[in-house]
């Protein structure tokens, strides 16, 4: 059990005090957004002094045979703690293989890496889970188009009315897909009825209702990104409020957007983001619709399974990574996947590996493949590891 530092990655959405609360350190004063674990190359974990990427280089066997076997000589997942003071752009995650045919495609037309306009960084999917460590707002994927059609009308905006009647003209996905494209349009046509719609929510943000819920996240959008017409493309959204504990599964096509709160993320170690609104960034609308998954459906939680006394797996599809929470009492606590390379981090209070390593309150460490460990302590942890 090695230990590790990972890297603090301060997006201007971040907040500025519950990541170094998190860690035990005092805040800067200004946003961090994400703490990163893993052996991203953009931001690589510092284990014993050598990035955790050119250690894996030097030693894929660290890593665990299954993991180089399905994935080569890397580390498939990336584990954070994310912190969100509003709300990230709205956005979905490619395929496997529409990654790798959009990677290759870029790559032959010469579009640079770091081309602001560039849509792939790599060749990999990026599915993910978030869990929440408080309340945690969320956007995830579509709600069902007459449950929209009737919120919108509570509103009884002008306009809004129109924008909306695909939904109940067209079946299936189509209405979505029609009504979503017609609110990434940016025009002045298009920011007055925003300005239009938010100013209706404000009347309504008392309400306790669904209209009322909407409402507020209207208003909560716009406090971000005043008078963006993709607000209108945002509240055709489910919201969802997790509590500390519960977890969502993002996978390929799911257009989602983190709104407030923090968690612990793990997510197939990746770049690839196709943005859909809620930002300044470029937005591809041709390869966004061709990713995007546009039939409605509610968002479900992700179930658990308890392994051991102490230790829970979270059960998700995804062949890149699997999360298992450790909440202990002071019993010893075996970690499995000994076969695989694991990150170990301590949300709260103290661990101690039976090789005598001290993990504390913010804390991380490193097992590599092979290595039979256990730890004991009373606290709040999270093991990570490739999900083959």
């Amino acid at each position: 059990m090695r230990q590790m530092t990972g890297t603090i990655q301060d997006y201007a959405w971040g907040t500025t005090d519950a990541i170094p609360q998190l860690l035990g350190v005092e805040p800067t004063g200004e946003p961090q957004a994400e703490y990163w674990l893993g052996a991203h190359s953009c931001a690589p974990s510092i284990v014993e002094g050598q990035p955790l990427d050119q250690m894996i280089a030097s030693n894929p066997a660290i890593v665990g045979e299954a993991s180089t076997e399905r994935f080569g000589d890397c580390l498939p997942y990336l584990l954070k703690l994310l912190s969100a003071n509003k709300a990230l752009s709205l956005q979905a995650h490619p395929t496997r293989e529409q990654a790798e045919e959009g990677f290759a495609r870029e790559n032959a037309d010469g579009v640079a890496l770091d081309d602001p306009e560039r849509t792939y960084k790599d060749s990999w999917p990026k599915p993910e889970m978030m869990l929440a460590l408080t309340p945690f707002e969320a956007l995830c994927g579509f709600r069902e188009p007459a449950e929209t059609v009737a919120l919108f009308e509570a509103l009884n905006v002008p306009g809004l009315h129109q924008m909306v009647k695909p939904l109940m003209m067209r079946s299936g996905g189509a209405g979505l897909a029609e009504v979503f494209l017609d609110a990434l349009t940016v025009s002045d046509e298009r920011r007055q009825l925003t300005v239009e719609v938010v100013a209706r929510a404000v009347q309504h943000v008392e309400d306790e209702d669904e209209v009322g819920r909407l409402s507020r996240m209207a208003v909560l959008l716009d406090e971000s990104y005043p008078g963006d017409p993709t607000i209108l493309a945002a509240l055709l959204m489910n919201q969802i409020t997790l509590q500390p504990g519960d977890a969502i599964f993002l996978p390929a096509g799911n257009l989602h957007a983190y709104v407030q709160g923090t968690g612990v993320e793990v997510m197939a170690n990746s770049d690839n983001v196709l943005r859909g609104g809620l930002t300044r960034k470029h937005i591809d609308v041709d390869e966004l619709v061709r990713v995007v998954d546009f039939d409605a459906a509610p968002v479900e939680l992700v179930r658990t399974e308890p392994v051991a006394p102490g230790l829970t797996r979270y059960l998700t599809p995804a062949p890149e990574f699997v999360l298992w929470r450790l909440d202990a009492e002071g019993q010893a606590v075996e970690l499995p996947a000994s076969g695989l390379g694991r990150v170990l981090h301590v949300i709260d209070g103290e661990f101690t590996g039976q090789d005598g390593t001290v993990l504390g309150k913010g804390r991380s460490a490193f097992i590599e493949a092979g290595e039979q460990a256990s730890v004991t302590g009373t606290g709040l942890a999270f093991l990570a590891a490739p999900g083959v």
